[in-house]
């Protein structure tokens, strides 16, 4: 049976770690490198890297501060914002990057996950979907969950995976950053349906939000931010406390 994955994310605004409410209210959640370094050193699975504003400020990912993050880690290192070409995935898997995160680019320009695969493999490739539910239907959102599409969440999931993604990190915004669960009905229909995993992001709040994601809503691994950051939960607690409760997770 495959583990599951314990993810701390790093959403990055002006080189510094912020995390808000459903998308707004920022606040300074600290020095990404050295966040970077503890989750790595305490067994964080993996480590996201989210430039959130690259998109809307029309800019490139801050290259360098990858760089200094890759130096101190020793995990996979996923890394988003501001993607919209071949030649800046090839500069951030130069920086250290081990997959790259798409969300706008990929809704912009649903050839380019085709193009990545191609060129640099499926398990690089990771599409981020940002849902928000309205009048009862999942709809996708781009732009940091500014601008919101016509595309459905879960037909386009299906469509990511028929294109060549690797990976899909699926965020409610509606749970984001509530530490009320995560929305364990809308990743269980999405991790049902297409053949590869899914990243289950918003609404980590206590460590039975994590069991629940694995168990009720079929998350291959868990993504979670303020609660790190702010060292509410360790993450060498949350491993033992899921493997107390029958969850198969790294050591």
């Amino acid at each position: 049976m495959l583990t599951k994955r314990i993810i701390p994310c790093l959403d990055i605004k002006d080189g510094r770690t912020v995390k808000g409410v459903n998308f707004v209210e920022l606040r300074d959640a600290g020095d990404p490198v050295a966040l970077a370094k503890l989750y790595s050193e305490q067994g964080a699975d993996e480590l996201v890297f989210l430039d959130i504003t690259a998109t809307v400020d029309k800019r490139k990912t801050l290259v360098k501060l990858v760089m200094e993050v890759a130096k101190e880690i020793a995990i996979p290192f996923t890394v988003g914002g501001g993607i919209t070409s071949l030649e800046d995935v090839q500069a951030l898997l130069a920086a250290g990057a081990d997959k790259i995160s798409i969300n706008s680019a990929a809704v912009n320009q649903p050839s380019l996950i085709n193009e990545m695969a191609k060129a640099f493999g499926s398990q690089c490739v990771v599409v981020a979907i940002d849902s928000r539910r309205l009048a009862g239907i999942d709809w996708v959102h781009t732009h940091g969950g500014r601008k919101i599409t016509t595309l459905q969440t879960k037909p386009w999931a299906k469509e990511l995976a028929d294109r060549g993604a690797g990976e899909i990190l699926l965020t409610s915004m509606d749970h984001d950053g509530t530490k009320s669960g995560f929305a364990n009905d809308l990743t269980a229909a999405i991790s049902s349906s297409i053949p590869i995993p899914v990243i289950a992001s918003g609404g980590a709040g206590k460590m039975e939000h994590f069991r629940d994601v694995f168990s009720q809503g079929k998350a291959d691994a868990a993504l979670a931010a303020s609660i790190f950051h702010f060292k509410e939960i360790g993450i060498p607690e949350l491993k033992s406390y899921l493997e107390e409760e029958g969850v198969f997770v790294r050591k």
